[in-house]
């Protein structure tokens, strides 16, 4: 019985380990490295994020190109649940600066919300 009771514990605790390993990620790093490219990803945000990435691009592009590739990502937290769930990175950039980034909002495959939160 003893075995049976670990061996669930220990398969619960793995489930909430893979939850909250987040699972926005590869889409937050196509954004920051498309962005920095010159080109808002449309197959990625749904308006009005992709209106704001168009409008901010000229702001946006040389900050990202001038901090370098997206390196590693590192989940932070998931708050929230379906379409309103956002989960927070930080963000290591080839120049050595690292950002703290969120994104979420995601329904039908697009995201309605990616900011950052600075350093």
């Amino acid at each position: 019985m003893h075995t049976i009771i670990t061996a669930a514990a220990i398969a619960m605790a793995a489930a909430a380990t893979a939850a909250e390993a987040g699972d926005y990620g590869p889409a937050l790093r196509r954004m920051l490295t498309e962005t920095a490219g010159g080109r808002c990803p449309d197959d990625l945000m749904a308006e009005p994020l992709l209106s704001a990435c168009r409008a901010q691009l000229p702001q946006m592009q040389p900050g990202l190109s001038a901090l370098g590739t997206v390196g590693d990502l590192s989940f932070i937290k998931g708050e929230g649940d379906g379409d309103t769930r956002v989960e927070t990175y930080a963000v290591k950039f080839a120049g050595g600066k690292t950002a703290i980034w969120s994104i979420g909002h995601r329904k039908n495959g697009k995201y309605g919300a990616a900011y950052s939160l600075g350093e």
